[in-house]
């Protein structure tokens, strides 16, 4: 695991917030062709690491226990969708998962490789794309969400974890750490024991889902007043 806030651990963080924030200016000021463009890094990134597992890149790793299921490998394609299409469904996908859920494993990555190693920039580009596309969509381009977008959202994480709940009983796998915790420092390690961590987090993200969810409704609030 990567030492929190070890030079290159901040490194990153800086470089990821620094290259958002020009994403989104220009978002705001020349939106085109490439958004598709930041679509198909990311896209290329994650598929880029299955390639380097199938080739032994990752000594001891299990093929069979690498699968795109974590919520992030996912959020990856769906960020790069919204990009892509500027669908609404998708980019609140994005923007939920996004930012509360990608920027917890840029704070605290699982990555026991160090820079200059690939797995190193591939983490960094994949997680950090995602945070950057969630704010791109939403503070640059304007996409903000619905009404009841993080009732929508939330119904689809749950189906989503019942899902990889599902293959992690029948694999024995550990997608989504919803067996047990990860081996690095996470913030399930306060949480409490199997399986009350699991709820726990449950009732932080939909916190953490109203959060991001309120400066639009009460935008929409003011908006009606001044009717």
């Amino acid at each position: 695991m990567s030492d929190l806030l070890a030079p290159e651990h901040v490194f990153a963080l800086v470089a990821i917030a620094l290259s958002t924030a020009l994403l989104v200016v220009a978002a705001r000021r020349r939106p085109g062709s490439w958004l598709k463009v930041l679509a198909a890094v990311l896209v290329v990134d994650e598929v880029s690491w299955w390639f380097f597992l199938l080739g032994g890149g990752q000594p001891g790793s299990q093929v069979a226990l690498s699968l795109p299921l974590q919520l992030c490998d996912v959020a990856i394609f769906i960020a790069a969708a919204a990009l892509w299409t500027r669908r609404q469904l998708v980019v609140e996908v994005t923007y939920f998962w996004g930012l509360a859920g990608t920027i917890q494993a840029l704070l605290t990555p699982d990555l026991p490789q160090h820079f200059p190693s690939y797995p190193y920039f591939q983490y960094y580009i994949a997680h950090g794309g995602v945070v950057a596309a969630a704010l791109v969509l939403v503070v640059g381009l304007g996409q903000r969400p619905r009404r009841w977008a993080v009732a929508r959202v939330a119904g689809l994480t749950v189906a989503y974890a019942a899902l990889v709940g599902l293959v992690d009983a029948v694999t024995g796998a550990d997608y989504m750490y919803l067996r047990s915790k990860p081996p690095t420092a996470t913030l399930l390690d306060v949480l409490g024991p199997w399986p009350w961590y699991i709820l726990s987090a449950s009732v932080i993200a939909a916190f953490l889902f109203a959060i991001l969810d309120a400066p639009f409704r009460l935008r929409e609030r003011r908006a009606e007043a001044l009717r």
